[in-house]
């Protein structure tokens, strides 16, 4: 109708943590997003807060401390997670710089050790490459979960499909509590206090 306001997007914080759909996928390295958020629905949602198949992906509405977020896991396999992350921005109408965080696993940190990051390029990452193509921005918040740097002796696709070790293992739990930490501070303080509180010293491992 003529001169009729424009609906008012529900303000939305968008968590997507990247990975590959399947059993064959579960628990390996370039799984660690699918890891965070799994452990983020276990923190946050209600027995109500049902997953469903949305935004090409699994997605699940909970609220934070009375803030909305919306968990996604995209099923496209990780080298079309911009499919999933453009749909989900689009119909929420979201500022990918303000109300976007994606969860990645990242070679370039030791396995322990988290990063949180306003923006950047995707540093050989094909998921973020594809989520940067879709959105046409590299201006996307992302907090990145180290694996370790892939040894000289293998293929990178291998090492990062692959398991973590036994010693990786035991690293990675508290790894993804403090990334699930950090997430919290995003959704209830914004970026720049996630990155004050989770980039400093205290985050570095010693192995």
């Amino acid at each position: 109708m003529p001169g009729a306001e424009r609906p008012v997007p529900i303000p939305m914080k968008l968590i997507v943590g990247l990975g590959n759909p399947g059993p064959q996928y579960d628990k390996t390295r370039h799984n660690a997003g699918f890891v965070a958020v799994d452990r983020l629905a276990r923190r946050w949602a209600s027995p109500s807060d049902t997953p469903k198949a949305r935004f090409s992906g699994i997605a699940q509405e909970v609220g934070v401390k009375g803030n909305k977020c919306l968990l996604l896991k995209p099923t496209t396999y990780m080298n079309l997670s911009g499919r999933s992350v453009g749909e989900a921005v689009g119909f929420y109408k979201l500022d990918p710089s303000q109300d976007l965080l994606v969860i990645v696993d990242d070679v370039a940190i030791p396995t322990g050790a988290i990063r949180v990051r306003a923006g950047g390029s995707a540093g050989g990452h094909n998921g973020l490459t594809d989520i940067q193509r879709a959105l046409g921005t590299e201006q996307y918040p992302r907090l990145r979960i180290g694996i370790d740097a892939c040894p000289k002796a293998m293929k990178l696709e291998d090492y990062v499909l692959g398991r973590f070790t036994d010693e990786q293992a035991a690293l990675l739990g508290p790894a993804i509590d403090r990334a699930c930490d950090a997430v919290g501070v995003f959704v209830e303080k914004g970026l720049a206090a996630a990155m004050n509180a989770y980039n400093g010293k205290s985050d570095e491992v010693t192995k």
